[in-house]
């Protein structure tokens, strides 16, 4: 399948794509920036004209790691594409604009002429050395403290065992199987196992979350940093385990 790869920047959006094999990439079109959902229909529309749902898109990082307000406009913008059942990853491009600009001077592009292609040449970089790195492979899945939320079904799926899927902030979907709801000093919890195994998560470990209402008034799932409060709802996780048995 091929791989769409998108620098978004604040005035333009440089286009990308991979070849079937995901051996190289060309580069696509550069997009005006007209607001988030213009912008979103755009990409979805080629997402549908070469036929795939994966999306790489350049995140800007500072030299010393850290991300900027760049990195979030475009970690928003990815939650957007991953609402449109798009399937998002990242790629980091430091440097890549620069890169990208360098080639054009080599090749005496003039200035007017630059502007308009370097976008898309930054994301042919970014997509290259993405696929020079090894491509896309299958991904694996990392439980990570933050809010989850269930996904588009917004139920549990009773026949395959009571999995429920939630989404974290990134628009990751990680399947768990629902072990148990509970009530503990007047907060409610929902005891979960991951159906894949999952980077940090021991076979046998058990994951409990906090139920949390939002302005909206719609649920989502908060992991719990205090020892003394996760202990203390596992413990009635047992006592109630126990007494089902």
């Amino acid at each position: 399948m091929r791989i769409l790869c998108l620098d978004v920047g604040q005035k333009r959006i440089g286009v990308a794509v991979s070849d079937a094999l995901g051996l190289t990439a060309q580069g696509v079109e550069t997009i005006p920036c007209k607001g988030d959902s213009v912008d979103t229909d755009r990409v979805c529309a080629l997402c549908k004209t070469y036929e795939t749902d994966r999306v790489l898109c350049g995140l800007p990082r500072n030299m010393n790691g850290s991300e900027g307000f760049q990195a979030e406009r475009t970690r928003a913008f990815a939650r957007r594409l991953s609402g449109r059942g798009l399937n998002v990853r990242f790629q980091d491009e430091r440097l890549t604009t620069r890169l990208a600009t360098g080639v054009l001077l080599e090749a005496d592009v003039r200035r007017a002429r630059r502007r308009e292609v370097v976008d898309k040449l930054a994301a042919v970089c970014i997509l290259q050395t993405f696929l020079d790195s090894g491509g896309w492979k299958p991904e694996k899945k990392i439980f990570r403290g933050g809010i989850y939320r269930m996904n588009e079904n917004h139920e549990l799926d009773m026949d395959r065992e009571n999995i429920v899927e939630l989404v974290d902030e990134d628009g990751q979907e990680i399947a768990f199987e629902h072990l148990m709801t509970l009530e503990h000093e007047g907060r409610a919890y929902i005891c979960l196992v991951p159906v894949e195994p999952m980077d940090d998560v021991e076979e046998d470990e058990l994951i409990i979350m906090r139920i949390e209402t939002d302005e909206e008034g719609n649920d989502f799932y908060s992991t719990i940093d205090d020892e003394d409060e996760l202990d203390a709802v596992f413990e009635k996780y047992l006592e109630i385990a126990e007494a089902d048995e």
